[in-house]
């Protein structure tokens, strides 16, 4: 008798394989593998840098379903992947339980919730088991009127509130959806202030700034497309970290500079990878007379790092016991903002 051989898809093999697909990584045996994913996996919660936060988000790239309660399994299956990295926060796509069905999404009227409802109960529970947050976007209703939203989940599985999108397309608005208020949130969590932008949201820059003048440090970007270099530029411009959750192509993590932290790709869906909040955005001149102080007195645990082009400058805590806002005033450093803004009204003062 012949042994039947059973086909390996690419899909089944990255689902069987312990590969650390969290950041990105491949190898060829199950033994390197499994010493890739132990060499990557966050260090304890209590031995990481302060304000070290793991970031998980995923692209919807090859998950089908045949209605959207299938669709919750099947991505509840996708983020039970990175749990061994104890992420912090998870973000998922725009609306994704209504995306990529072989049989047709029921009108919004009938699946709008109030959360915690049948989409955003099972991550609630989710959140809850695994002691982390939750970005979940999903269609919610309220006073009568029908969003398109991002339901904040915190580490205990309640819904801390939503941002409803400020700028649905024409599309969305003809099948009965609200555009939100003009004034996004800001959730305050452990972690740092989160917000959220989503999909057609990145045309516009408005939400993007009122974030940031809110205080946001990081903010999610759901989106059925991956946006590009558009996702980079609008973490450089308003100095936090952008995080895109995808339908298709890739999902990433962009630092304060606009630089990729981590992206999915051909040989991953899902990422988790650690971003540190501890830090500083500073424009170079004339500060940069004095970094080899902070070097000759921190050494290690202070990275100062300059692109040079831009004459944009980081600074970074990597000490457990330095914080860059002592840093700051010890040496007479004014961040990005304070600098131009002082600049700002200087110029306005002296305007004819």
């Amino acid at each position: 008798m012949v042994k039947k051989t059973k086909h390996l898809t690419r899909r089944g093999f990255l689902q069987s394989t312990p590969v650390g697909l969290g950041l990105g990584l491949w190898a060829n045996s199950r033994t390197s593998a499994s010493t890739a994913l132990a060499q990557n996996r966050p260090k304890p919660r209590e031995k990481r840098l302060p304000r070290e936060v793991w970031v998980g988000t995923v692209t919807q790239n090859l998950i089908g379903a045949k209605d959207y309660k299938d669709m919750v399994r099947k991505m509840l299956m996708r983020v039970e992947e990175m749990v061994s990295f104890e992420p912090d926060i998870i973000c998922l796509p725009e609306v994704f339980a209504f995306e990529n069905l072989s049989t047709s999404s029921p009108p919004v009227s009938q699946v709008a919730e109030v959360p915690l409802g049948e989409i955003t109960g099972p991550f609630a529970e989710f959140a809850r088991k695994h002691y982390c947050y939750v970005v979940c976007p999903t269609y919610t209703k309220q006073d009568g009127r029908y969003y398109n939203s991002a339901v904040f989940i915190d580490r205990q599985g309640k819904a801390m509130g939503e941002y409803h999108k400020m700028h649905p397309t024409i599309g969305e608005m003809n099948k009965g959806m609200t555009p939100g208020p003009l004034d996004p949130p800001v959730f305050q969590t452990d972690i740092g202030a989160v917000g959220a932008q989503i999909c057609f949201d990145i045309e516009w820059y408005d939400g993007w700034q009122k974030l940031r003048q809110a205080g946001a440090e990081m903010v999610f970007w759901p989106s059925a497309f991956a946006g590009g270099r558009a996702v980079n530029t609008k973490a450089w411009q308003n100095k936090y970290v952008v995080v895109s959750s995808t339908h298709k192509d890739t999902a990433k993590i962009c630092d304060i500079s606009g630089e990729v932290i981590a992206t999915t790709g051909r040989w991953s869906d899902w990422i988790c990878a650690p971003v540190n909040l501890e830090k500083a955005f500073l424009h170079t001149w004339p500060f940069c007379r004095r970094f080899n102080e902070v070097q000759a007195k921190y050494g290690r645990k202070i990275r100062i790092k300059t692109l040079y082009e831009e004459e944009w400058t980081i600074i970074e805590s990597r000490s457990q016991d330095v914080k860059v806002a002592d840093v700051l005033k010890e040496f007479d450093f004014q961040t990005y903002e304070d600098f131009i803004e002082g600049a700002d009204r200087m110029q306005r003062k002296n305007r004819v």
